[in-house]
């Protein structure tokens, strides 16, 4: 045992010399019994790999990347710097900088994320976007949803609200999900709006709620929502998107992307108009393809939901119903990211390159297609798309 007054010992220790105790090495030690070891099975041609049969050199994959589009990379870094700030009382307040989530029913398959924006990222803010993905019921009268939502940039509490409006719309849909999922499997889209209407202004009327219940003005705990509504039976091929406030909606139809944003209602709480022709991201016509209102089907008699509507949102009430073709790509975006599709020609041009013709991408790689960045544009990216087969 080393004397107490000998300080130097730990030193010694933690520089990798052994103790004043310590044994000299000996001829039998591990390290000489292992090279000795070692330079006999060098020395012995048996154990050499014949060279007409090389041993198999594993080749690692390339790592999907977070590039960038256009003449410079965007200020911020490409990857995550400062996480925000945390309580510690409020820890389930905490959302994380990424969320990634798929699946695949029948000939489609989703892949979605939602990203903290460069901006956010460098300033230890939390993301203030918010994603939401659940399935109700089982086989092929299953529904999915995916809800988007997006805070009020300017609120502290931008995150939370977010989250609410996910959750609670989340838990309207499935609570009506059997209809709902009924609904669209028949092409009632009539109906569809109808329901769909009704439990968004329920869903704003409980954010209200939960802004007086903070001591908060309602736009100060405020954000955006955006719903895709798709059925589990192979044979549907309905596709609904609602919602209120910004975003986008995008169609990825024979290499060229579709401006597709549902139309607003003209007044909160009553049934809106058929969409006018709009334009494509690349500026061209884009032909209305009619089923907004109708899926294309008969139209059934109308069930309400509820004997009256709730109060409505502050922003119109947006729903949009078409049928899916083979090969097509639908694009559910917040704000973070159609802002770029529509005002940076290069990331659309990019994205189509990507994923038109090819089979769906991973959910490594979609993450590395959302987060194609581009100089200017640092806000939160969510995005939700469904491949055709």
């Amino acid at each position: 045992m080393t004397q107490q007054g000998d300080t130097g010992w730990w030193d010694r220790l933690y520089d990798g010399a052994a103790p004043d105790t310590a044994p000299a090495p000996t001829p039998d030690s591990l390290d000489e019994r292992y090279d000795s070891a070692a330079a006999t099975t060098a020395a012995t041609p048996a154990a050499a790999a014949p060279l007409d049969d090389p041993a198999p050199v594993a080749v690692p994959a390339p790592r999907p990347r977070t590039g960038h589009v256009g003449s410079r990379p965007p200020t911020y870094e490409p990857e995550p710097t400062a996480l925000p700030a945390a309580r510690p009382g409020a820890l389930g307040d905490l959302v994380p900088d990424t969320v990634l989530d798929g699946a695949r029913y029948g000939a489609r398959t989703l892949r979605a994320a939602s990203v903290r924006g460069d901006s956010a990222r460098f300033r230890g803010e939390p993301r203030r976007d918010a994603l939401l993905t659940a399935r109700f019921g089982q086989g092929e009268a299953a529904l999915v949803l995916v809800a988007v939502a997006a805070g009020t940039r300017a609120a502290d509490q931008a995150h939370l609200a977010a989250a609410d409006v996910c959750h609670w719309i989340g838990e309207t849909v499935g609570r009506s999900h059997a209809r709902l999922s009924e609904d669209l499997r028949s092409g009632r889209g009539a109906d569809l709006r109808s329901g769909l209407q009704r439990l968004t202004g329920r869903t704003y009327g409980k954010l209200r709620a939960r802004a007086a219940e903070r001591g908060l003005a309602p736009d100060a705990y405020a954000a955006g929502l955006r719903c895709l509504l798709l059925s589990a039976d192979a044979e549907c091929r309905a596709r609904v998107v609602f919602g209120v406030g910004p975003g986008g909606l995008f169609r990825l139809r024979d290499g060229s992307w579709q401006d597709i944003e549902p139309p607003a209602d003209p007044l909160p709480g009553t049934p809106g108009t058929p969409r006018t022709p709009g334009t494509s991201v690349a500026g061209e016509e884009e032909e209305d393809d009619g089923l907004t209102l109708g899926l294309g089907l008969a139209a059934a008699p109308g069930r309400p939901f509820a004997p009256a509507p709730p109060p409505p949102p502050a922003e119109p009430f947006r729903f949009r119903a078409s049928t899916a073709r083979p090969g097509d790509v639908l694009l559910l975006a917040s704000n973070g990211l159609a802002e770029p599709l529509r005002g940076a020609p290069a990331l659309a041009g990019e994205l189509a390159t990507r994923w038109t013709g090819a089979e769906p991408p991973g959910l490594a790689a979609f993450l590395a297609d959302t987060q194609l960045r581009v100089t200017g544009y640092a806000d939160d990216r969510t995005a939700v798309a469904v491949w055709e087969a």
